[in-house]
């Protein structure tokens, strides 16, 4: 590591003032800063960074529930939050049996032939990318995917779209990390920790695409679990989640039934399209709401259990990254706590890389709680789409982590980008829309007319 500079300046001058010593301080603390990210300089908190990071807490407040425009208060909010978070889980579930309805009458049950331009996996890919990218919710656009799947998408095209999406959703973070680049050094701190979840999940996708295409591993061993669970051949097991289904489906099915009876009138393949349209409509705004109102009842707990948990090891730092995402259903929130965290240099990217890991796995919930809204061959066919975004997680987390020789890259290119990022912010807009926005375009467009 070369030398500081503000140390050979100091030594050249036999006295200075009280203030100059404290801008000599300051600037040196920077420097050693920046000198390399994973210094324990990161963690160490000095007075502006404790300043920093108490803002950064202060922007990541709760916001004011909808619900208090109409003059609820105390207690009974609560309640009525969690009555909105249950009615949103409702309409979520019945939107997502809507979507495969609406894909099942808009394809007549040729939905393999209509999806043929997709059957090359580098754009079944890079739609679930896209998708993610500018919608910036993997939980919506997995949902939608169940629902498809239930209504005749191609396992073989949900997976890479799936992938995709996972790919996607770190647009989010990259976002969240803006937010602080007037100040050089924690916008390379807060870019890092962002850009972390971008390699890692680039990584999977290198790495389990192929293996997927050779193997069919991840499909393989979905299949086997949602025949166990709600299969003719899984036994008590499968009585119990088919008993659930069931149920579920009895109490979302007249919603369902209301939307798609209103639709009918409409000539094939419209009805089809505009129930489609009518679901992820639904879908976008409902996760939306459960987000917001999750994010008001549950962040506080979320916070106490990020502070205590990240730093005592990387199995507390995925344990705490899954229990956050679930607590509060939205993986973007999820960075939203620990982006600014780590601007502000409160936790280092060692300890934020296995808390992203945990999150990768808390968001595939949403599609669980979305394969539901199906009974019978379709409730099968949407458990397995679910399983394959776990699997998949839960599989890339194992093998990249889990593996020395892999667990080095993520954090590496992070580090890499954040430090160029820094220094030119172009390399920032380049890798944002290059990657999220032209490459997936570019190559689904060549896709198409070639």
């Amino acid at each position: 590591m070369m030398e500081d500079p503000d140390n050979e300046w100091r030594r050249s001058v036999p006295a200075k003032t009280s203030q100059d010593s404290t801008t000599e301080a300051t600037e040196a603390t920077d420097a050693s800063a920046t000198a390399d990210i994973q210094d324990a300089a990161d963690i160490a908190d000095t007075t502006g960074t404790a300043d920093a990071a108490a803002t950064a807490d202060a922007k990541d407040a709760p916001p004011r529930s909808p619900l208090e425009r109409f003059g609820i208060t105390g207690k009974a909010l609560q309640w009525a939050n969690w009555i909105s978070v249950t009615v949103g889980i409702y309409i979520l579930i019945t939107a997502v049996a809507v979507v495969g309805d609406g894909f099942k009458a808009a394809t007549g049950g040729q939905a393999e032939e209509l999806f043929a331009f997709a059957s090359n996996p580098l754009v079944a890919l890079m739609i679930g990318l896209l998708a993610t990218a500018l919608i910036q919710s993997s939980s919506t656009v997995t949902s939608i995917i169940v629902g498809l799947v239930a209504g005749g998408l191609p396992m073989a095209t949900a997976i890479p779209m799936l992938m995709g999406a996972n790919v996607g959703t770190t647009v989010t973070s990259t976002l969240v990390s803006l937010g602080m680049v007037r100040d050089k050094e924690s916008f390379r701190r807060a870019f890092a920790a962002a850009s972390i979840h971008d390699f890692y999940n680039l990584l999977a996708v290198i790495i389990f695409l192929p293996l997927e295409l050779t193997f069919g591993l991840v499909e393989k061993s979905s299949a086997w679990m949602s025949e166990h669970l709600v299969g003719s051949d899984g036994g008590p097991l499968a009585a119990v989640f088919g008993g659930l289904g069931t149920g579920v489906t009895t109490l979302t099915d007249p919603l369902g039934d209301l939307m798609t009876s209103a639709l009918s009138p409409l000539p094939t393949p419209f009805d089809g399209i505009a129930m489609i349209l009518l679901g992820i409509g639904l879908i976008l705004s409902v996760i939306n709401m459960i987000g917001k109102l999750l994010k008001i009842v549950m962040v506080g707990r979320a916070k106490q259990v990020l502070h205590t948990a990240i730093g005592r090891g990387p199995v507390s730092g995925i344990t705490s990254g899954t229990l956050i995402t679930v607590m509060v259903q939205s993986s973007s929130t999820t960075t939203s706590l620990i982006v600014p965290l780590a601007g502000s240099g409160t936790f280092s990217i060692k300890q934020v890389y296995p808390f992203t890991l945990g999150a990768n796995v808390g968001t595939t919930l949403t599609a669980l709680i979305a394969a539901f809204a199906f009974s019978g061959a379709e409730a099968q066919l949407a458990l397995q789409a679910a399983f394959i975004h776990v699997l998949y997680n839960v599989f890339a987390l194992l093998v990249i982590y889990g593996l020395p020789f892999l667990r080095w890259i993520p954090p590496w290119g992070a580090t890499t980008l954040a430090r160029l990022g820094a220094e030119n912010k172009l390399y920032v807009a380049i890798w944002v829309i290059g990657m999220f926005l032209v490459l997936p375009a570019l190559l689904i467009l060549l896709t198409v007319l070639l």
